[in-house]
């Protein structure tokens, strides 16, 4: 069972570009911060927290947890808005709020089992720290893709880890020429593999009907928008296959795709 969530206002320690658009925010949480299973995130303030309060922009940002060292904790973002362009201005010694670890992360690969982890744009990070867990007991294979070489990110750290990784980006910059899921359909045809997914929504959707079509079991990490992190405000909630719906921040991120009515996802 996951620990209890815990909310703490971190210094920045170092907010640095990845090349590209990438970023990597590294925050110090302390040696009492729980520890997270892979896949689990955070919800940080948008920006730095000012010496006067500020309420526009309002709500915090979801943001996967791609590593934790020591009483660091990183994250992978990519400006995209109001609020990640002030956490890109973040300085060392600033701080940012942090809340979690939240949710539910990927299930522990089985011994001996070939994992595929697949990871699109910004759910590359969430990756990460599956493969970091997984590579002892699984053959772990990574599958990343974007539509240019700049915006694949963490690669080194990828690398280092000594996985087998194939990109593909659809410019050819970098690997293969073409789509992530390209790469996923030859390495099913490569026999018996869970899936793990992470990444754009068309791009989940045709990992699940690859995985599906080829008799294997396929999990995603959703990445909507969300207000509280908490389940509260059920600005998350996405439809199940059977009826009703899941709310993303407490049942998920992580979720068996079979379970998800995958047409109705935004």
């Amino acid at each position: 069972m996951s620990a209890p969530p815990t909310r703490v206002d971190a210094p920045v320690l170092e907010n640095a570009a990845l090349g590209g658009p990438n970023l990597r925010l590294r925050l110090e949480v302390g040696a009492g911060w729980p520890a997270s299973a892979p896949g689990q995130f955070v919800m940080l303030s948008p920006g730095p927290l000012p010496a006067a309060p500020r309420f526009d922009p309002l709500l915090p940002r979801p943001m996967a947890v791609f590593r934790r060292e020591g009483a660091a904790l990183d994250v992978l973002y990519k400006v995209s808005g109001r609020g990640t362009a002030l956490l890109a201005a973040a300085r060392a010694g600033e701080r940012v709020r942090v809340v979690g670890p939240l949710g539910c992360g990927f299930p522990e690969a089985a011994p001996g089992a070939r994992l595929l982890l697949v990871g699109g744009g910004t759910g590359i990070a969430s990756l990460f720290d599956v493969a970091a867990h997984a590579k002892e007991r699984a053959r772990v294979v990574v599958l990343l893709g974007a539509r240019r070489a700049e915006d694949l990110m963490a690669l080194a750290e990828f690398r280092a880890l000594g996985v087998e990784l194939r990109l593909a980006t659809e410019d050819g910059s970098a690997g293969r020429t073409g789509l992530v899921t390209d790469l996923l359909a030859d390495a099913l045809a490569d026999g018996p593999a869970a899936v793990y997914a992470c990444g754009p929504t068309p791009m989940m959707r045709r990992a699940a009907e690859l995985a599906a079509g080829a008799g294997q079991p396929c999990v995603l990490s959703l990445e909507n928008r969300m207000a509280c992190g908490f389940g509260v405000c059920l600005g998350c909630a996405v439809p199940r296959r059977e009826a009703g719906y899941a709310l993303v921040c407490r049942d998920g991120p992580v979720f068996d795709a079979a379970a998800l009515r995958l047409e109705g996802l935004p």
